[in-house]
């Protein structure tokens, strides 16, 4: 395949399929995991900055003289910059400071402008400064992927889709985890249209909320929420999946070791996930999961440590 822009690299992503060769995985039934990590900006987020920015174009919120800004926890910002590059588009992005230091020397990489927030106000600290900074900055555009229906329609219209072409609707049970939420409600209400008595289990790190506990500090980057996702409005969820820090490294790690998957520790919560679902379904059963980012950006955070 030959290409004139890295954006033209955007998806159709393989399939990893898991049988009990390698974990405990029951007879005849199967994990599969999108490897979305191997997207150009290294992540599944670059299919919603194809998505919001073309979006955006088609309904006149960007022009070719628009700044976008955006907090992000850093893949979302990374696959902004990189389809800005495109339209020659000035990008900002607010980061709060626990967050890797290779994903904000990506975007700063990309062209973009990274701006830190404090640790103690997570996320929604970044979105007030970005707010903030919206506001003060002529010929803005804040897509805002944690309010932005846009998000989960990313998904709906583009990952879904390949991934029922290739594995059909036979699938038991979707397991993935849960940021913004845009990946999960695009993928389960497409999945649940088509396969209705699909299981839809979330996963969250340790000190999330969605299982009911307090908002705390975690060391898996990309999933876990202060707050809950809009895109959850009449979204029937099967469960949630809490997984500890030293269990999400600990199958990141094997995942690299068993099978030369280097990605990042939100896959290795998502894998965690999808084989105690696995375990708990009968023999025969589908288990759909995704890994959202590669490896290489949590380096500094002792992910192989």
């Amino acid at each position: 395949m030959i290409i004139t822009t890295m954006q033209d690299a955007i998806g159709c992503t393989p399939v990893f399929k898991f049988t009990n060769k390698d974990y405990p995985i029951p007879v005849n039934s199967a994990i599969y995991a999108k490897l979305e990590h191997l997207n150009p900006g290294g992540s599944i987020k670059d299919r919603l900055g194809q998505y919001l920015i073309e979006e955006g174009f088609k309904t006149g919120k960007i022009t070719s003289k628009t700044t976008i800004i955006e907090p992000t926890a850093g893949n979302t910002g990374i696959a902004l910059a990189l389809v800005a590059l495109k339209h020659h588009l000035k990008t900002i992005f607010v980061v709060p400071e626990k967050f890797s230091a290779e994903k904000q020397q990506i975007m700063r990489a990309l062209g973009a402008k990274v701006i830190n927030t404090p640790t103690s106000q997570g996320i929604s600290g970044a979105i007030k400064k970005s707010k903030e900074l919206a506001e003060s900055i002529p010929n803005s555009y804040l897509p805002l992927q944690f309010e932005n229906p846009d998000n989960p329609a990313a998904y709906y219209h583009t990952l879904a889709p390949e991934i029922v072409q290739e594995l059909g609707t036979n699938l038991t049970s979707f397991v993935a985890g849960i940021g913004s939420g845009g990946t999960f409600a695009g993928m389960a209400r497409y999945l649940k249209e088509r396969i209705p008595n699909i299981r839809l289990i979330g996963v969250e790190p340790e000190g999330s909320i969605l299982n009911g506990g307090e908002p705390g500090p975690h060391e898996i980057e990309g999933i876990g929420v202060e707050f809950i996702p809009p895109f959850f409005e009449n979204l029937d969820i099967d469960g949630f999946e809490t997984i500890s820090d030293e269990e999400g490294f600990s199958y990141t790690r094997k995942l690299a070791k068993k099978n030369g998957l280097l990605v990042g520790s939100s896959s290795g919560a998502a894998f965690a996930a999808a084989l105690k679902e696995a375990q708990r379904l009968p023999e025969g059963s589908q288990v759909l999961t995704i890994f959202p980012d590669v490896a290489d950006r949590y380096l500094s955070k002792g992910i192989y440590s």
